[in-house]
């Protein structure tokens, strides 16, 4: 991690934790003494938001949603407009993970939109990309990733950009067990960081199977400043665990 940038760890729960489950994991969150230096954040499924944010009100505990609508309001039904989450206290949005891209279609001119709609009502995008197994043995890695960067960021100010996140999770490791190589991510992760002004000042992630075991060795490279948490940020003690690797 460059010590410039202040460490970002963010759980994504994806489709798990009912209500109750997620408050009672927020109140034993809530009650843990976290390292300073560190930005923690977690995104709770929709349905338990409401309450995972009246119990870290007045934490240093951020929570953010797993997606949301580039469109405030209006005939979308399933969707959830950013005035919505706004209400809730909801400051970082997921945008453009794999899996929606896969399962619901989301484009990356679609993950533009919700960018420019996340920054325009003052939350933070953490702007997921990556590349398929196939696109990885094929050697098409940079090609993927720098595409799908630069289609989120198109016509957004510099400035704006620096306050941004993105995430970079190779597809063929999120859920596998498999990680990429400390070496390998962090070079990576360093074209994503040239590749689009703005973002050699904003924090970039890395994201895939990230473990208590392998956080340390990813974490210590220069480019990489934080961790996308998938499966290990369902357990207290496994999430616990990386947040204390990125302390400064």
């Amino acid at each position: 991690m460059n010590s410039a940038r202040r460490p970002l760890i963010a759980g994504n729960w994806k489709m798990h934790k009912t209500v109750a489950e997620a408050r009672r994991f927020a109140r034993e969150l809530a009650e843990c003494r976290l390292p300073d230096g560190v930005d923690v954040v977690v995104a709770p499924p929709f349905t338990a938001l409401a309450a995972v944010g009246e119990i870290l009100a007045g934490t240093t505990i951020a929570f953010g949603a797993q997606t949301m609508s580039e469109h405030d309001s209006g005939p979308y039904t399933g969707e959830i407009g950013p005035p919505m989450l706004l209400e809730l206290g909801v400051r970082y949005v997921i945008l453009g993970h794999s899996e929606r891209r896969a399962a619901c279609g989301e484009s990356d001119a679609g993950v533009n939109l919700k960018v420019h709609a996340a920054i325009a009502h003052g939350m933070t995008p953490i702007v997921a990309v990556g590349e398929t197994e196939e696109e990885h043995e094929a050697g098409r890695t940079r090609e993927k990733v720098l595409e799908q960067t630069r289609a989120a960021f198109a016509g957004v100010a510099t400035g704006d950009v620096a306050r941004c996140v993105v995430a970079y999770e190779p597809i063929w490791a999120i859920g596998t067990g498999r990680t990429d190589s400390p070496q390998s991510a962090n070079a990576i992760i360093g074209e994503i960081r040239q590749c689009v002004e703005g973002l050699g000042e904003a924090r970039l992630l890395y994201g895939g199977s990230m473990k208590p075991n392998n956080a340390s060795a990813l974490m210590a490279e220069p480019n990489i400043d934080g961790g996308l948490i998938g499966g290990a940020s369902l357990s207290l003690e496994s999430f616990l665990a990386i947040v204390a690797v990125a302390a400064p």
